[in-house]
């Protein structure tokens, strides 16, 4: 494995860690500055939005840039707005703070899994990016636990300061390990646009928006709701994010070696199975271990996506991918913001704490049923051109009778 793919982990490490463990610390974040659950929930959708804007903006700005160069810049983005995290003082700047953190995501993840698959062979492109995103999966396993113990003793600010050091960390590693990656000769905003007149390229983002929107909606609010319903004290949900990021990891990585293999229909099964333990958690949320099992079930099927997906799209923009994968991106954290608003608004009607897992197992099944129409489409034939009508021919007068033989007069 090229250690440009680790020095890429790194920096995927320290993303995942920031942004998820603000579900983990919500009830931290809200008590420190005085305001509701649901309202601290906009912070996670701050900085989705963040990303959906950076996406697009900071990739057509660095079209023209050698990758490794924005790569850095990317990391070096990432880390300041971490800062800004740790020193907010209030809620409105922590929220603008987080979007400011938002804004490289995309862009970063994008240009990535770009530069990821170039540094392996064709056959090993959806592992290789799987290695890069196996950085945010891991962040599941330890950073995000970790910063979730640390934010319980220390406060949540104390989280963000360790991200910052890890997002040092990772830029100073891409600058050290990753080889110099420069843009193709056609790279500009208008080619990487060129990528968007594909239909099956915006039906593949929809899928991503309404699909993993089931997986936010869960997740979002997964602090309180194995609290509250599974009856797990608040220390332990260090070992239970941890066993929903040993999940996550298995999902990325499977979902990898499936994509290589058989990319269609990995893509229609995660969705499918995302559905099915999304509905199922409703119900085994009120047991401790049966609420556990699903929790890293749903963080198996939920990264199984994102492999599968991020190679999807880049085969269908083979000539211009590095925007259209930024984008996919952009996508995730949209579904991001709308399942935490969307949890967040059948939590405020009263609905219970498990009504984000019905919501969400609700927008997995439409993004299930994206995925298959999706395949069917690619799998119809393309209708075979009807063959040319033959060249038209004007029409000319017959030529004159030919003037009677000396025979023919004399027999006359």
């Amino acid at each position: 494995m090229p250690l440009a793919l680790v020095a890429l982990a790194v920096t995927a490490f320290g993303i995942g860690t920031t942004e998820f463990a603000a579900m983990g610390l919500l009830p931290q974040i809200a008590g420190d500055l005085g305001v509701s659950i649901p309202r601290a929930g906009w912070l996670i959708s701050a900085y989705a939005i963040g990303v959906v804007i950076g996406a697009p903006l900071l990739t057509g700005v660095a079209a023209r840039l050698p990758r490794k160069a924005v790569l850095v810049g990317l990391a070096g983005l990432f880390t300041l707005g971490n800062l800004l995290c740790a020193i907010a003082p209030n809620f409105w700047f922590l929220a603008a703070a987080r979007l400011v953190t938002g804004l490289p995501h995309g862009a970063f993840f994008g240009a990535g899994a770009v530069a990821a698959a170039e540094l392996a062979p064709a056959h090993l492109r959806a592992r290789a990016v799987s290695v890069m995103f196996a950085g945010l999966t891991v962040s599941n396993i330890v950073g995000v636990p970790a910063a979730t113990l640390l934010g319980q003793h220390l406060g949540w600010r104390a989280t963000m300061v360790v991200v910052v050091a890890i997002g040092a960390l990772g830029t100073a590693a891409i600058a050290r390990l990753v080889p110099a990656l420069p843009s193709h000769a056609q790279a500009g905003l208008r080619h990487e646009l060129s990528a968007f007149r594909s239909g099956q390229l915006w039906l593949a983002l929809a899928t991503v928006v309404f699909g993993c929107g089931g997986f936010f909606a869960c997740y979002s609010y997964i602090a309180p709701l194995m609290t509250e319903v599974a009856g797990f004290a608040p220390g332990s949900m260090t070992l239970v994010l941890a066993l929903f990021g040993v999940g996550m990891t298995i999902g990325n990585a499977v979902g990898g070696w499936a994509a290589d293999r058989a990319l269609r229909p990995s893509v229609c099964a995660a969705f499918l199975l995302l559905a099915a333990a999304l509905a199922v958690f409703a119900v085994t949320a009120h047991t401790k271990w049966s609420a556990a099992l699903t929790l890293m079930l749903i963080g198996l099927f939920g990264f199984a996506i994102v492999p599968t997906v991020q190679t999807l799209v880049m085969e269908k923009a083979r000539h211009a991918p590095t925007l259209a994968s930024a984008t996919v991106q952009g996508a995730f954290n949209l579904a991001n913001a709308q399942g935490a608003w969307l949890g967040g608004a059948v939590l405020s009607a009263g609905l219970g704490w498990t009504s984000p897992t019905l919501a969400g197992a609700g927008l997995a099944a439409v993004g299930a049923l994206l995925a298959v129409v999706s395949w069917a489409i690619d799998r119809t034939p393309a209708p075979t051109p009807s063959p040319p009508p033959p060249p038209h021919t004007p029409w000319t007068p017959p030529p004159p009778p030919a003037p009677p033989t000396t025979e023919q007069r004399t027999v006359g």
